[in-house]
């Protein structure tokens, strides 16, 4: 192009804010776009339009984005780039977005649209190509901000406008649509803007005055860390040790401080043990979290009636348990100032003794119900770094084992679907591998999920990151399979045909590994990771030694009532 395009000005403000790779499917209505970051950049033809943002958030996720604000991410600075088409490919992105908005990923959402001149005008939809009524609308609904590009001249204001909302606490997706005759027009490159940073919400200093008085007098705490809480790991773990103090996490959470450390309980606050030490409790000290259901047995867990409320959200507090004391801020600066008022603490004598026990029971409880799969995941947590993104998708081994009893020691490398939408692992790790390529990244898919997203097996093996996906084949839908078999009296939908992943995997020059026998994993997972690039290995779940009782998720169904 003779003059700076839109997607010059798309590259320069990427440049500006370090990042380096775009995600996206290529269009007519998104051409000037592409060309730039491929020219310039780093772009990612995925193969469809959700996993663009799917990648885009594991990108943002991995490089440490997300929202303090949030019980489900990880905090920190970075952001996603995806790009988008109009109409069905902007529709084909709502549910990914809907994923990053409720996990607060921050991500640039650029999607194109009609020439400028047939937009909108309240003439209802003329019939351009891809033309959709309301697109707008649609972003709306779907993204923490949403705006359209209306002339070139300020065209910078407004992807400046988005990508400050995206960063901005609480973080999420941020959705521009643009008009094809807007990308191709002249764009001015502006020097790059000084950095602004909000300042961080702090609580009043009479709230924190009373949380410290409530927690001196505790003799038995707990804390529970959300994903609110990964942004102040250092401050958490403080407070856990003067207190000596169990740490419950969601699985948002987890990383939230080193999940060897032995006040560390984890994800299991819902389990026997764990909800008998919380219940045994008298104080409960939450950070960041929102208490999701399938993480309270549908909110019907026991928690100590003395609560101290720690939230960027003002409407989070109170809202599942009552709170004693709300301390409305984001969680750094509120427990750097709890920790300055807090006066000396009394635990009970053989308390942080029951918390280490309890540590051990619920693990090796969860060991002995997962049978052969101990060994799985023994070998995931010896062979890959502590630096390693694990990304796991809706999956049983995830839902059971992954979630809770596979060790993480950083909360960046902490990747799930937190809406819980099904086969997005895939391209969220794609795009956590490509972020983080001196570590390996596994993901951990079931194959009822990958077939949602399979063409993301040819962007694995055209992009090539250091990326082993662990895929576990029962013939569909295992998680509901059983519970149709626990609660009905027939299966519906959830026993599927199935390639053979072995030839796919050579047809696409993937490294193919397949396992039988628990045993064997370690050996093949060691395989996989040598090639220092993709590789799959198939766990051929009708061949192993089935678990000692099929995991039912903790789903609340009336019916079973």
């Amino acid at each position: 192009m003779p003059h700076p395009t839109g997607g010059d000005l798309l590259v320069h403000l990427m440049r500006e804010h370090g990042v380096d790779t775009a995600f996206g499917v290529v269009s007519v209505h998104n051409l000037p776009l592409v060309e730039a970051v491929a020219r310039e950049l780093r772009f990612v033809p995925v193969r469809h339009e959700a996993a663009a943002v799917n990648a885009a958030d594991g990108y943002a996720r991995a490089r440490g984005g997300g929202s303090p604000a949030n019980e489900d991410v990880a905090g920190g600075g970075g952001l996603g780039v995806a790009i988008t088409s109009t109409g069905t490919g902007a529709g084909n992105a709502a549910g990914s977005l809907v994923e990053a908005l409720t996990a607060g990923s921050p991500v640039l959402h650029v999607t194109g649209q009609i020439d400028s001149e047939f937009l909108g005008h309240g003439r209802g939809v003329r019939g351009v190509i891809h033309e959709t009524r309301d697109q707008l609308g649609m972003l709306t609904a779907i993204s923490k901000h949403a705006a359209t590009m209306t002339a070139a001249a300020t065209g910078e204001n407004t992807l400046r406008d988005a990508i400050a909302a995206a960063l901005a606490v609480p973080t999420g997706p941020a959705s521009v649509e643009w008009p094809i005759d807007l990308q191709y027009a002249r764009h001015e490159l502006g020097a790059p803007a000084p950095r602004v940073t909000s300042r961080p919400a702090t609580p009043d200093p009479d709230a924190v005055r009373r949380a410290a008085d409530v927690i001196a007098a505790a003799h038995r705490p707990v804390i529970w860390a959300g994903g609110g809480a990964t942004a102040a790991r250092e401050q958490l773990r403080a407070l856990a040790e003067r207190l000596g103090a169990a740490v419950f996490t969601s699985n948002s959470g987890r990383g939230s401080i080193d999940e060897d450390h032995d006040l560390v309980v984890g994800n299991f606050a819902s389990s026997q043990d764990g909800a008998g030490l919380l219940a045994d409790a008298d104080l409960l000290i939450s950070v960041g979290t929102h208490f999701r259901s399938n993480e309270t047995r549908h909110y019907g867990l026991e928690v100590p009636r003395e609560h101290i409320q720690i939230d960027v959200d003002p409407a989070a507090i109170g809202r599942v348990y009552p709170a004693t004391v709300g301390l409305h801020g984001e969680a750094a600066p509120t427990l750097d100032a709890l920790l300055t008022a807090l006066g000396e603490p009394r635990p009970e004598p053989g308390w942080r003794e029951r918390v280490v026990t309890t540590r051990r029971a619920v693990r090796e409880q969860l060991r002995a119900v997962i049978g052969p799969y101990a060994l799985i995941c023994d070998a995931l947590r010896e062979q890959l770094p502590r630096e390693s993104v694990i990304a796991r998708d809706v999956t049983i081994p995830s839902s059971q084992w992954g979630n809770r009893l596979l060790d993480i020691h950083h909360p960046a490398t902490n990747l799930f679907p937190v809406g819980g939408g099904i086969g997005q692992g895939l391209a969220t790790g794609i795009g956590a591998a490509i972020a983080n390529p001196d570590a390996p990244t596994a993901v951990i898919a079931g194959d009822g999920g990958l077939a949602v997203h399979l063409g993301e097996l040819a962007t694995l093996a055209q992009e090539r990151p250091w990326l082993v996906l662990v895929l576990f084949n029962d013939g569909g839908y295992g998680v509901l399979r059983n519970m149709q078999d626990r609660h009905s009296e027939r299966r519906s939908g959830v026993d599927l045909y199935t390639p053979d992943f072995g030839q796919l995997s050579r047809s696409l020059d993937l490294p193919y590994l397949l396992v039988r026998h628990a045993e064997d994993f370690a050996d093949s997972l060691a395989k996989a990771l040598s090639q220092h690039g993709p590789a799959v290995i198939e766990v051929d779940v009708t061949a192993l030694e089935p678990t000692p009782a099929p995991f039912v998720p903790p789903v609340h169904v009336p019916a079973a009532d």
